[in-house]
């Protein structure tokens, strides 16, 4: 796994602790080994190596606690209850399948490609607001232009990239 993917995954798990939390105790029926299972999983995400891309963080971490609590009632009981296992098998995987995959790599370099073909200043405008979540404010102070140029480049960003998708997927 890659570092940016890593520290992607461990921001997500800090950022939506307290979600993950309330779903994966409401599938474990148990609020303490929720606690557990996703401070585990903090510590296996730590771990990870060579894992493929992570297209659905949250599912991914889900999926990882739901595996975490099963091992530890494993290891904590020679028996687990049938219940219990039931429900922590309940837990939907909400990875996407090799299709999806491939077809969402397919649409990730269509939209790069695209990005790639715009005028440099809308493309930075672009990527400064959307990909790294800079306010439109700073990213007008980092450029050097006004907010106006800001906000009018973003929208005709937007604009060309949805045209293009549209153009692409028909």
């Amino acid at each position: 796994m890659s570092e940016e993917v890593r520290i992607l995954l461990l921001e997500y798990l800090s950022r939506h602790y307290g979600d993950l939390r309330r779903r994966l105790a409401r599938h474990l029926r148990n609020p303490e080994l929720a606690d557990d299972a996703l401070h585990d999983t903090w510590l296996r995400v730590h771990r990870l190596h060579d894992q493929a891309p992570v297209l659905n963080p949250r599912g991914f971490l889900l999926r990882m606690s739901v595996n975490v609590a099963l091992n530890n009632l494993r290891s904590h009981s020679s028996i687990v209850p049938g219940p219990e296992v039931e429900a922590l098998l309940d837990v939907a995987d909400q990875a996407p399948g090799p299709e999806q995959t491939v077809g969402a790599r397919a649409e990730m370099a269509a939209l790069l490609e695209i990005i790639r073909r715009m005028p440099e200043r809308r493309r930075d405008v672009l990527l400064l607001v959307r990909w790294e979540g800079m306010a439109q404010k700073e990213v007008a102070r980092r450029l050097g232009v006004s907010l106006r140029t800001v906000e009018l480049e973003l929208k005709r960003a937007n604009d060309y990239c949805a045209a293009r998708m549209a153009e692409r997927n028909k």
